[in-house]
């Protein structure tokens, strides 16, 4: 007979999937009308449009890195259920707002509010990490990847369709599932932290540098928090400058770029949430990671130096196995860590993704102008991917250190 406690989680983990999922589609949604966004607001050509939508991405990843560790630190405090709620409303004003800007700056506003209340991917990876078994914790934190997956299938193909509509139609859309995303967490969520398990909220988690500070204290985790940054450093010239890439090279309509989206998306789920349940078991979270890591570094130079469509779509397959990595660390170090620190420490990886995404898109998006330009000596879009294939083969090295 099943137990109490194992049907509550289990109940728990598909709710935290069903709020990921709806969270991901309302994020997805907007992705493949960014470049005609950028027009409506100002953006002469396409690469000068990518170089601002670098911008609301940095800005958006510059407030997680200052609020993230605050609030995976609050949620170490007050519990899961109530930080995880208050994101999710401040997501909903956050796509309204969205809706409404007329200027860049309106959607600069907009991403600055959704960057300090972006705690909805980090207090769900810590719930899971209260309810889960130390074994399961690499295939639970999986499945929040697999669900993103499927949301990326979603998004992108609601945004490109309703889009044809009106262009801040997906916005309007995003925010009504945000906005059920609160209603159903209000009655059926449970918190997950028990009030034994938490601990006091300090003055010195205010501070996101001594946040990571204090993670990079912690034994072990030095080497794996350094490669996670690095390694969502090379990552994101994937959300940044996929659109503009595919509108720029295959001179796509942001339809087929939802398209795209959403067969990476599929791919994600399926290596996520089926790929990675069946190789952990047999190889181990480390040989997995290693596998994953070169899978990043061939579809990266695949990316950067290929022009057709069919071995664009053919590499998405190899991309998608790449994204087993960043699960599977965050996993390892799950592992290392008590469980009144789990929402530090998933604010701290959450805070370094988000430096890497604030550095990331200024640097992307200024190679991409460079070589994007139809009138620069050399005419190659592509040269991002060549950038960040070259970061992840420099640093594979370290990968293997971790076996040790």
């Amino acid at each position: 007979m099943t137990s109490q406690p194992e049907t509550s989680n289990r109940a728990a983990i598909w709710f935290i999937l069903a709020t990921i999922l709806l969270d991901a589609v309302g994020i997805g949604i907007v992705f493949p009308i960014m470049p005609d966004l950028m027009q409506r607001v100002g953006a002469i050509s396409t690469a000068d449009g990518a170089f601002w939508g670098g911008i609301l991405m940095a800005s958006y990843a510059a407030m997680q890195f200052l609020f993230a560790p605050i609030i995976g630190g609050i949620s170490d405090s007050l519990g899961r259920r109530p930080v995880l709620l208050l994101a999710l409303v401040a997501l909903t004003i956050d796509y309204i707002v969205m809706a409404l800007a007329t200027t860049f700056w309106w959607l600069l506003l907009g991403r600055i509010l959704a960057g300090i209340a972006g705690a909805t991917y980090i207090t769900a990876t810590a719930y899971l990490a209260d309810i889960s078994k130390p074994e399961d914790r690499a295939a639970n934190f999986g499945l929040i990847g697999a669900t993103f997956g499927i949301g990326f299938v979603m998004g992108p193909a609601i945004g490109g369709f309703v889009a044809s509509f009106h262009l801040t139609a997906p916005f309007w859309l995003a925010a009504a599932f945000a906005g059920m995303n609160v209603v159903l967490g209000i009655f059926v969520l449970p918190e997950s932290l028990a009030p034994e398990k938490r601990r006091a909220f300090r003055r010195r988690d205010l501070n996101p540098f001594g946040s990571i500070l204090d993670a990079f204290k912690l034994p072990g985790l030095l080497l794996p928090l350094l490669l996670i940054f690095l390694f969502e450093f090379a990552n994101m010239v994937y959300p940044t400058l996929w659109a503009f890439w595919t509108r720029e090279v295959f001179g796509w309509s942001t339809a087929l770029i939802g398209l795209t989206l959403a067969a990476y998306g599929i791919a994600v789920a399926f290596t996520q949430g089926v790929v990675m349940r069946f190789l952990i078991p047999r190889l181990g979270e480390y040989r997995t990671l290693i596998f994953s890591v070169i899978c990043a570094i061939v579809a990266l130079f695949i990316f950067g130096v290929t022009a057709s469509a069919y071995v664009m779509f053919a590499v998405i397959l190899i991309a998608a196995l790449a994204d087993m990595a960043p699960p599977t660390m965050t996993a390892m170090m799950a592992n290392m860590v008590a469980e009144d620190r789990q929402g530090l420490l998933q604010g701290v990886i959450a805070s370094l993704g988000s430096v890497a995404a604030v550095i990331a898109p200024m640097v992307v998006t200024w190679i991409f102008q460079i070589f994007a330009d139809a009138e620069a000596s050399i005419y190659l879009p592509g040269a991002p991917f060549l950038f960040s294939g070259g970061l992840v083969l420099l640093i594979f090295p370290l990968f293997l250190k971790l076996g040790r």
